[in-house]
């Protein structure tokens, strides 16, 4: 089922479908796309990415992680999920990313709004957390604005492309800290 973000945006559970437009975004901005996000050296053939959607399908069916491909009217523009989703403890994380294109507009952030709403009221989780490379700003922005909370710094918590480590930054948002999402 999708989910209706905005008048243009939906949020649609990811398919193999969506793998030519997902590794099409990824090889045509590898370079912007890659400085947050690792993968993206390791994803060179098409067959890469289907081998991604197929575990995170298969994923899904565990209800570990849920991965939306986040659309513009039918154009794929980038990925949103849920990910170590603990039914136990409540809590889940968030994780994105979307075409430099389409950044700056509060897409994402709409998006990320949507999806804490879902966790809310329909999963019924109490807590979402957010990671960002700390030098990722237009990532950090995000749940800046919608009120999730510094938590603290993961130091070297990811290898970047380079080789080099980076700090994660960890943002959360609780149910009762009573954001209107």
């Amino acid at each position: 089922m999708n989910i209706k973000v905005n008048p243009q945006i939906e949020l649609k559970p990811l398919e193999m479908g969506d793998s030519t437009s997902i590794f099409t975004i990824l090889d045509q901005q590898r370079d912007y796309i890659g400085k947050w996000l690792p993968f993206v050296q390791y994803t060179h053939k098409i067959e890469d990415t289907r081998k991604f959607v197929a575990s995170m399908i298969e994923e899904a069916e565990k209800n570990t992680t849920k991965v939306y491909s986040i659309l513009l009217g039918c154009e794929l523009i980038g990925l949103i999920s849920f990910k170590d989703i603990s039914k136990v403890n409540k809590s889940t994380e968030i994780g994105y990313w979307i075409s430099q294109d389409h950044q700056g507009r509060g897409i994402m952030t709409d998006a990320v709004r949507q999806m804490c709403k879902m966790a809310f009221e329909e999963w019924k989780m109490n807590r979402i957390v957010i990671k960002c490379a700390e030098e990722n700003y237009p990532s950090k922005r995000i749940p800046q604005k919608i009120g999730f909370k510094y938590e603290g710094l993961e130091r070297e918590s990811i290898v970047m492309i380079d080789g080099q480590f980076a700090n994660l930054e960890v943002f959360s948002l609780l149910k009762s800290d009573g954001i209107v999402i």
